[in-house]
Formats: C-alpha cells, sequence, structure tokens
C-alpha cells in the first residue's frame, strides 16, 4: 500500500488502523535544534480527541496521549527520524461485526474491497478518521519549526449545517464551541446539530485557514504550486470534497478588474488571490478554505448491497460524530503547517 508518506523534505509517514493496537508515524527531515516535547504535541492532539465536538460528538473516548519514540534529546530536535505513537484505547469492534460483508454507504468500504479484494471492517481499518491523530502530531511538529520563523497558521468553522459565520475571529476560535469563527452564530449552529441528530443524519461545514508571516516566494511555478500543494494536502483529509484558494469560487464570477490585487507602494489592496500569486506565496496572508462533507455514518435506514452484490436495508451503529467539525479543524491546520514546512525547507535549499 503506498501513499503514506507526505512532503518532499519535510516528510510524515503515518502507520496505524483504527481498531488496531496503535496509531503513529515517523516525521523525517525536521531540522536539528527545534524545542520539541510529547506536551506540545498533546496541546494539538487533545484538540482533535474524541469527545471534543459537544453535542456533536462521538461517545469513543480516547486520551490520545502521544509517545515520542525518537528524534528528540534534552527537548530538541536532533535532526534524525522523530518517531511518535498514540495508543488505543476504547475500540469496540463488535459494533462493525453487522457490516463485515455490506458496503456502508458514503465509505470506502467497496473501493478498499475493489482495490485490495479485502477490508478491515472495523471502523474503516485506514480510511478512518482515526488516522488522523498522526497528521496532528506531525503538524504540531511543523507548528514549531514554522513558529520559529515568525509563520503562524490558525484554522476556525466558518459554516456549519449550511449556517455561515459572519464574523472571522480566529484569535477567539479555540475557547468557542465548534472552534468557531463567530460566537454569534454559536448557538443557532447547536440548534441545527440537535434537531438533525434527532432526525438520526449528519452535517458538513467549512473550515478556513490561515497563515500569517509567510514569506513570499515558496512555491514552485509549475507543477509545485503552492496553492496546489495545500489543495493536494487539504483533498488528503477524508471527509473534504472541495477546497478554495482566496476569493476561490467566487472569482469565477467577477471581471478581472475586481478581482485583481491591485498593488500600491504601501502594499496589496486587497487579498482575493489568497497570498498566492502564479504558485508563489505573496507574502500576504495565506488564505484557504475546506469543505467538508456530512459524516456517512448515519442512523437512517439505507439502501445497498454486499459483497454477493445483493440487495441489503443498512442502519449503520457503531458510535459516531453528528459532523467532523470541530475535530476536523486541527488537522486540517495539521496539514497546512505540514505543507508550508516542506516549503520553506524547499526553499532553503535554493540558499533563500
Amino acid at each position: 500500500m503506498s501513499g503514506n508518506t507526505f512532503g518532499t523534505l519535510f516528510q510524515l509517514t503515518t502507520f496505524g488502523e483504527s481498531h488496531g493496537p496503535a496509531v503513529g508515524g515517523v516525521v523525517d527531515g525536521c531540522p536539528p535544534g527545534i524545542p520539541l516535547s510529547e506536551a506540545v504535541i498533546q496541546t494539538e492532539l487533545d484538540r482533535r480527541k474524541p469527545g471534543q465536538g459537544g453535542i456533536a460528538a462521538t461517545a469513543r473516548q480516547e486520551d490520545d496521549a502521544v509517545r515520542l519514540l525518537s528524534g528528540v534529546f534534552e527537548g530538541v530536535t536532533t535532526g534524525t527520524p522523530i518517531g511518535f505513537l498514540v495508543e488505543n484505547q476504547d475500540q469496540r469492534s463488535r459494533d462493525y461485526s453487522k457490516i463485515k460483508d455490506v458496503y456502508r454507504p458514503g465509505h470506502a468500504d467497496l473501493t478498499f474491497d475493489a482495490k485490495f479484494g479485502l477490508r478491515d471492517y472495523r471502523g474503516g481499518g485506514r480510511s478512518s478518521g482515526r488516522e488522523t491523530v498522526s497528521r496532528v502530531a506531525g503538524g504540531a511538529i511543523a507548528q514549531e519549526l514554522l513558529g520559529a520563523l515568525g509563520i503562524h497558521v490558525q484554522a476556525a468553522t466558518v459554516e456549519l449545517g449550511g449556517i455561515p459565520a459572519t464574523l472571522r475571529d480566529f484569535g477567539g476560535a479555540l475557547s468557542r464551541p465548534f472552534f468557531s469563527a463567530d460566537q454569534h452564530v454559536v448557538a443557532a449552529w447547536e440548534d441545527r446539530v440537535r434537531l438533525v441528530k434527532a432526525e438520526g443524519d449528519t452535517l458538513g461545514g467549512v473550515v478556513e485557514i490561515r497563515a500569517t508571516g509567510v514569506p513570499a516566494g515558496l512555491g514552485e511555478p509549475v507543477f509545485d504550486k503552492l496553492d496546489a500543494r495545500l489543495a493536494y494536502a487539504l483533498m488528503g483529509v477524508g471527509a473534504v470534497k472541495c477546497v478554495e484558494i482566496g476569493a476561490g469560487a467566487d472569482a469565477a464570477c467577477r471581471l478581472g478588474s475586481e478581482n485583481n490585487d491591485q498593488i500600491t507602494p504601501e502594499g496589496f489592496v486587497s487579498n482575493h488571490a489568497g497570498g498566492i500569486l502564479g504558485g508563489i506565496s505573496s507574502g500576504q496572508d495565506i488564505v484557504v478554505r475546506a469543505y467538508v462533507k456530512p459524516i456517512p455514518s448515519i442512523a437512517k435506514e439505507q439502501q445497498t448491497v454486499n459483497r454477493q452484490g445483493e440487495a441489503v436495508r443498512l442502519n449503520v451503529g457503531g458510535r459516531h460524530d453528528i459532523c467532523a467539525i470541530p475535530r476536523i479543524v486541527p488537522v486540517l491546520k495539521a496539514m497546512a503547517m505540514l505543507t508550508l514546512a516542506d516549503f520553506v525547507l524547499l526553499q532553503r535549499r535554493l540558499g533563500r
């Protein structure tokens, strides 16, 4: 199975399944001398772990306690591979026994069978959201590298269940339910979640990621554009179905005179490009939005087939979030940080 490593110079390789003994990863390429501890990584993992979604959260409980196995000595990185491990503690594989030979709508069950001829039906195996633990841990390591360079990444929910936020207060998002960018919309989101949960259904939403302090010059002009790699990184998160950079889809509805970010001696007048021009960072804030689909495991009966191709009616049991938000927010932030860390090192290779 390929596709388990992300990055060119700053690389993250992940391993583990939802119902296996542990998940973990290895970060290779991190420069030496970066302050790093388990506590730093744990802070980010605590924002992703089960139970953080309030009324929208799964009943599965995991401490998600990280153990650093290598690559750190006396509180700083050594320049060698950084290994880490997070043990699974609250698996209930029996919840999935009834779907052993049934394809759940919206899941990767059918496609895993098509590719490998078998699948780990316990929570989806490698296609489970549980795998993102390793991404968040890797992103936390990237965050320390970026922070030392004055680059900071924030993420917040800007839409849930079709209800958009009006404000963009990223500074207070981590202290709000759903990691909301707007405190005034939280009550409406909570009402929406209660209603949908009572109906046995699920919700999607939109997460915005912003990076400040990014120097001009990161990215390549052709195949390794910074915006292309950011889109690739975010689309690699299972629930993401669409990514926008800057104005995104709205740019297609504008005139060139409306969409261009004009430049003055003091700098850019606007940021419709999302901080990236020609695939290269402009020095402005990087602005990216990821559109997250509803959780496919719903309590409503659905039509599907089994491995023999026979029609089946299925009601997915188990313990599931009503929405991937807010737990996906730190995952998307991590993927953006991993991307930026990689491009920082690629730029250093040019001696800049």
